[in-house]
């Protein structure tokens, strides 16, 4: 098997996977532990819809680069979705419910009645659950990743402390004179990067899991907000890497692959907390 992996390895679009799929499970984790705390944990699954919304609308239109409408669309519905929560009378979750249904159910329905393609179902199930898509990626959107990988570190880490701040006491923040509206902001728009980065490797229903499973994990082991955030960090890029290597040799979906190993790690992580007298 080791000697399979190897000649898996010598192939481009194999490293280029790996590369991708770690970064993209490094900038998720990154934000999980933030976002889990916030409570806005399903923000991703709003957002994820609404880039399958888009998408759709980018293949009806024939867009040979798609990300030109997904991203821009996405990002601007996460700040309506921000300022929708916040300053409205539909209130978090239900703003959330509401933009995942109405996002996925108009995207179906624009692939339905202007589809273009010959494997209808095909196309909606790999855009749902990911596809092989990942293993396919040209040098050019390896470039564009790295690219937003790396502005999101860079934003995470300048604006560490005032995100810390603003996780923790939103109130007091505000009292203190910070700006709290455009740190949420912030949060929101490099969230909605994020999302648009992991379709391809998750697929729009299982992106939540990226987020989601690798912040619990550290959760489960640390109660330093750091310490956590580090932690979440090694499992998540931990479980992208090992998952996508399995679904190489093993011929599996990468999506599902890379979940089962995050709801593993998640297992492995409560019994050692519940171990140590963890809740």
């Amino acid at each position: 098997m080791i000697e399979k992996l190897q000649l898996y390895l010598e192939i481009p679009f194999v490293r280029y996977a790996l590369i991708v799929g770690v970064l993209i499970a490094l900038c998720s984790s990154l934000l999980g532990v933030t976002l889990v705390l916030k409570r806005f944990s399903f923000i991703g699954d709003g957002l994820s819809h609404v880039a399958f919304g888009a998408m759709a609308i980018a293949a009806v239109l024939n867009l040979s680069n798609d990300m030109l409408l997904v991203m821009p669309l996405t990002i601007l519905c996460a700040v309506l979705l921000l300022r929708t929560g916040q300053h409205t009378v539909i209130k978090g979750d239900a703003a959330i419910a509401m933009l995942s249904v109405g996002a996925l159910g108009f995207g179906y329905l624009i692939m339905n009645i202007f589809s273009t393609s010959s494997n209808l179902s095909g196309d909606v199930c790999t855009t749902l659950f990911g596809s092989m898509s990942i293993l396919t990626l040209r040098p050019a959107e390896v470039r564009l990743c790295i690219i937003f990988s790396i502005l999101v570190v860079i934003v995470f880490v300048l604006f560490y402390n005032k995100m810390f701040a603003v996780t923790f006491d939103e109130d007091f923040s505000r009292a203190s004179g910070m700006k709290v509206g455009l740190y949420n902001l912030i949060i929101a728009v490099v969230t909605a990067v994020i999302i648009v980065l992991a379709m391809n490797l998750v697929g729009s229903l299982l992106i939540s899991a990226l987020v989601i499973f690798p912040a619990l994990s550290a959760m489960r082991l640390f109660k330093n907000f750091l310490s956590v955030t580090i932690c979440s960090v090694v499992l998540s890029v931990f479980c992208a890497f090992t998952g996508i290597v399995i679904s190489i040799l093993a011929g599996t979906p990468v999506g599902s692959t890379i979940v089962a190993m995050d709801a593993g790690v998640f297992f492995i992580c409560w019994i050692i907390g519940r171990v140590k007298g963890g809740k």
